[in-house]
């Protein structure tokens, strides 16, 4: 297969790398990089001590750091043409990984669910090597449809456990153990460079800790900071090992080695605001999260404690960050400087969280969460930085119970759960409103109106996600909540009754969506009047809604008096009343009137082509629909026409390869073969499906479509 887009540059890298740092080879571990061949899936799962779950922060054993440095080796060896990295924690975050892999390719048409297939479908026939890495996978489940393969293509997984794995395609596994002595020698040889003195005690040191890379790493940032000797170190573990114990607090190494590192960073900013500062970082996705949400305006609030002083200056945040990091407590990778990643080990943010007084930690959340919505972007859904705020938004949601419920709904739970739906991700937004509508109902009541709000959005995103049936229920019962709160005529009330309605509507039960919408326009209209922006929303939907369960002239009379509407209110040339003109033009066509569309077509294409171009998306999906009225009228010369302007537009605008021209040119050939000009109709769909199979893959539905309608015309196909 050749190149799947115009934008890729081959070879492709996608995604942010953790960096491997002085990587340490492992005795008891494969070559990673050998054991990726082609069609393999390998899992770096947890094994030994690092996974039986001692108390304290569990022992780590280094699978990211293997899987980033050999994943980097086989890219620089060009044994892959394709390499990307995919944070895989939740659905998601998976999603919006093959989101930007698939932006890389050209690939990035439609929802993220359309194109995360689309990607899959491309990388299962494709004849450059790739590799695709899921880091972090926790819930296999959240995989379900998701996972690549393909002949030229190699799956590294990294997981705690292998019980993630049940379910999916067969994998081999490599259990990931602490480190040897001899590795813990290497990675600390390796680590203290500036003076070969501070090695000494390293074999003890090395023992102590069982071998536990994030122990480790922390105890040779304190040594490589402080300019002691690994032995010296070693005296103060012990000592402070013996004081979690006096203090009944069992800890691992890692869990000992985290309390040496904050004294350090409480030591190098000696005014204070490291401790509140590190709780903070505890909340957020250690796996990676923006590192400019530690100076933002809530966090400088913050660290200000309850004074009435301004807080620390931006200044004064950056020192307090660099000796976070000093200390080993954070890594800060300003591999991309646009994007300067912070990263802190999952297991000590838990230990942090534990040791954190209840009141730091409620305060230090909502200031995370403060922090998290000022960082939002207002563009850009499937940008790393947005993917990244959505991913630590899920954390602290996870991690800080309900300290984000302590003044009612905090806006991040919203701003998180609109992401997600603004990134095309209905399946896993509806989960997080489900999650959002269980909290606030435990916390505020069923009917208080972020419950109500968050019901509602679970419905819409069920609606979209292509789950009505359970759509039905919850917009019920957020129309039931407002109900009970307000009056009948509230326009809350009235758009939840629509919203009913809608969801019914899309579960197949025209009529008794047509019968809801119909009350709702009535009261709308006769409370707020016939022009009222609700009584049209409402009108707009019963017409759907009639025009779905056969009631053709009805819908023709209710888009009519929804066009009049529209045009009192907001006038003959708003963007509103032109999409009402064309819902008018396509109801009659329902209805058996196909002059009557045809007229309400032309009259759409010509205003849509003055007011907003003749390169506008808007005017070339009216001027398709006006040829398929003209079609229906027994116009086939005009219709033809129309398909060529329209499949012209298509290419200009979008160009040849996309997935909206090619869609036209189906159409165009339909209206060939309609005309009797089968060479035509032939020709273009070869040229079509060529493009498609090129561009995306064999497999694409797209290109399945192109087969079809040439097997529809007569053609055989190969």
């Amino acid at each position: 297969m050749g190149e799947p887009g115009r934008r890729a540059a081959w070879p492709v890298r996608s995604g942010l790398f953790p960096p491997a740092g002085e990587f340490t080879a492992r005795e008891a571990v494969p070559d990673i990089s050998q054991a990726l061949t082609p069609a393999s899936l390998v899992a770096l799962v947890t094994s030994g001590a690092a996974a039986r779950g001692a108390p304290g922060p569990a022992g780590s054993c280094g699978k990211t750091q293997l899987a980033s440095w050999a994943a980097g080796s086989l890219f620089q060896a060009g044994a892959v043409d394709l390499l990307a990295w995919v944070p895989a924690s939740s659905r998601a975050s998976v999603l919006s990984g093959y989101v930007r892999v698939a932006a890389e390719l050209g690939l990035d048409h439609g929802d993220a669910e359309l194109v995360a297939a689309r990607l899959l479908a491309w990388l299962a026939t494709a004849r450059r090597p790739w590799l695709i890495v899921l880091d972090d996978l926790r819930d296999g489940a959240d995989m379900a449809g998701l996972w690549p393969g393909g002949p030229a293509g190699r799956v590294l997984v990294t997981a705690a456990d292998t019980t993630v794995l049940a379910g999916g395609p067969a994998a081999l596994e490599v259990p990931v153990p602490a480190f040897s002595l001899r590795e813990a020698m290497g990675f600390l040889t390796a680590r203290l460079t500036q003076d070969p003195g501070q090695r000494s005690g390293a074999v003890d040191l090395a023992g102590v800790t069982s071998g536990d890379p994030a122990a480790l790493a922390m105890a040779a940032a304190v040594i490589a900071e402080t300019g002691v000797s690994c032995r010296e170190y070693l005296h103060w573990y012990t000592q402070r090992t013996g004081q979690l114990a006096a203090a009944r607090s069992a800890s691992s190494p890692a869990g000992t080695a985290w309390t040496l590192c904050a004294d350090l960073a409480g030591q190098l900013v000696p005014a204070g605001g490291t401790w509140p500062l590190l709780v903070l970082a505890a909340l957020l996705d250690g796996t990676g999260f923006p590192a400019v949400i530690f100076t933002a305006p809530a966090v400088r609030g913050f660290l200000a404690g309850p004074g009435p002083g301004p807080g620390p200056a931006p200044g004064e945040m950056q020192v307090m960050v660099r000796a976070l990091a000093r200390a080993g407590l954070v890594t800060l990778d300003l591999t991309e400087p646009a994007n300067p990643v912070a990263r802190m080990n999952r297991h000590v943010q838990r230990a942090v969280l534990a040791a954190a007084e209840p009141g730091l930690a409620g305060r230090a959340a909502r200031a995370a969460a403060d922090a998290l919505v000022q960082a939002w972007p207002d563009e850009q859904p499937h940008s790393w930085l947005a993917s990244a705020l959505r991913s630590s938004a899920a954390q602290l949601r996870r991690s800080a119970g309900d300290a984000l419920w302590a003044d009612g709904c905090h806006r991040l739970l919203h701003a998180a759960g609109r992401g997600l739906e603004d990134a095309g991700m209905p399946g896993p937004a509806a989960c997080w409103w489900r999650a959002v509508a269980g909290d606030a109902t435990r916390l505020l009541g069923p009917d208080h109106p972020a419950t109500v709000t968050a019901a509602g959005r679970v419905a819409a995103t069920l609606v979209t996600a292509g789950e009505p049936a359970e759509a039905v229920a919850w917009a019920e019962r957020a129309r039931g909540g407002r109900v009970r709160s307000l009056a009948a005529a509230d326009p809350a009330v009235i758009a939840a009754q629509v919203a009913v309605g809608r969801c019914l509507a899309a579960a197949g039960k025209a009529g008794d969506a047509a019968a809801v919408l119909d009350q709702a326009v009535l009261v709308s209209e006769q409370a707020h009047g016939a022009d009222d922006p609700g009584t049209l929303a409402a009108r707009d939907e019963h017409a759907a809604a009639l025009a779905a369960a056969g009631e053709s002239a009805e819908a023709v009379r209710c888009c009519q008096l929804a066009v009049t509407g529209y045009q009192r209110r907001r006038g003959p040339e708003h963007p509103a009343t032109l999409a009402a003109r064309v819902r008018l033009a396509a109801a009659h066509l329902s209805a058996g009137q196909p002059q009557d569309a045809v007229a309400g077509y032309l009259g759409a294409v010509a205003d849509r082509e003055r007011i907003l171009g003749a390169g506008h998306l808007d005017t070339l999906a009216a001027r398709t629909a006006l040829a398929e009225a003209l079609a229906a009228a027994g116009d086939i010369g005009a219709a033809l026409q129309q398909r060529q302007l329209a499949c012209a537009g298509y290419e200009r605008v979008l160009g040849a390869d996309h997935p909206g021209t090619l869609a036209a040119r189906a159409g165009l050939a339909r209206a060939y073969s309609a005309a009797g000009q089968l060479g035509d109709a032939v020709a273009l769909l070869r040229d079509a499906i060529g493009r498609s199979g090129r561009v995306l893959s064999p497999a694409d539905p797209l290109t399945l479509e192109l087969r079809q309608v040439l097997a529809d015309i007569g053609e055989v196909t190969r």
